[in-house]
């Protein structure tokens, strides 16, 4: 995986992310409805589809502490790296960062690319290594998780990175504070989380119940 996940902080166009590539996906209509039970499950759906913290919500379910490996801090300027479209909402030039969240213990969990303004990235993340949601938690910052956007999909370097199978499920939110858009994230998660969560997708009987 060393070979796939350079750190990268030149000014050229860096390595890549790690985008699904989409057999499903929904906008902002779609995350207001929920889906039927049938495509995602309800556990599921509290973690994809809730405004809570995906970091506080993994410890809780694992019981260990969720830690983060940064595999990427690239300048991209104004590049719109390939993102979702709200990256125009975060003013540039721009700062991407890639990360895996993890247990303790060293299980994958999730993986996440987030694009920041680059002048305001060390006023937010004083320490990289935490989690976002540490991050600003310590700096008692206030914050709105706008859900934007759900997929369902796959990615060879995903399968290799969590060593599971997809297809994977994932979305993208902005992160809004004092009524600005602060950052943009991208988050992909493990199906090891069927452990916790239970399936996916619940049976047409189970749904029905």
């Amino acid at each position: 995986m060393t070979a796939t996940f350079r750190p990268t902080n030149n000014l050229t166009l860096p390595i890549g992310w790690h985008r699904l590539s989409a057999t499903w996906q929904g906008g902002e209509e779609v995350i207001q409805q929920s889906l039927p039970h049938t495509q995602l499950a309800p556990a599921w759906q509290l973690l994809l589809l809730g405004d809570g913290s995906p970091t506080r919500h993994l410890q809780l379910l694992t019981g260990e502490p969720t830690e983060v490996d940064v595999i990427d801090m690239s300048l991209i300027g104004m590049d719109l790296d390939g993102a979702p479209e709200l990256i125009k909402a975060v003013p540039g030039p721009r700062l991407r960062r890639q990360v895996w969240l993890r247990t303790a213990s060293g299980q994958r969990l999730a993986y996440a690319t987030s694009w920041w303004e680059a002048s305001h990235v060390d006023e937010y993340l004083q320490n990289r290594s935490l989690p976002i949601w540490a991050s600003l938690a310590r700096l008692r910052t206030e914050l709105y998780r706008d859900v934007q956007g759900i997929y369902y999909g796959d990615s060879e370097a995903l399968e290799s990175g969590f060593d599971e199978t997809g297809p994977f499920w994932g979305r993208h939110y902005l992160f809004w504070h004092h009524g600005q858009p602060l950052t943009l994230i991208y988050e992909v998660f493990s199906p090891y989380l069927t452990k916790y969560l239970g399936s996916t997708q619940l049976s047409s009987i189970n749904a029905e119940i």
